[in-house]
């Protein structure tokens, strides 16, 4: 059964983990990691170099096109 939260709106307070029960808690936790094998570290890597590369021409395209539309502006305003 559930405890009746209290009037006031507050969280009923949990019980406290021991530091035991807290580091075996931790080592079951470490135990599902699964990390990356080199393979999927280095395609990962490369799909980023080239995702970067891509986008910053596009955005140096982007600026350009703006820097020259503002200038335009201003010149027509001179």
């Amino acid at each position: 059964m559930i405890a009746p939260a209290p009037k006031d709106g507050a969280e009923p307070k949990k019980p406290r983990t021991s530091p035991g029960e807290f580091m075996r808690q931790v080592q079951a936790e470490q135990k599902k990691i699964v990390w990356p094998t080199r393979e999927e570290t280095v395609r990962t890597a490369i799909f980023v170099f080239i995702f970067m590369l891509i986008l910053s021409i596009f955005f140096l395209g982007i600026d350009s096109i703006f820097g020259l539309v503002v200038n335009a502006l201003i010149g027509l305003l001179q």
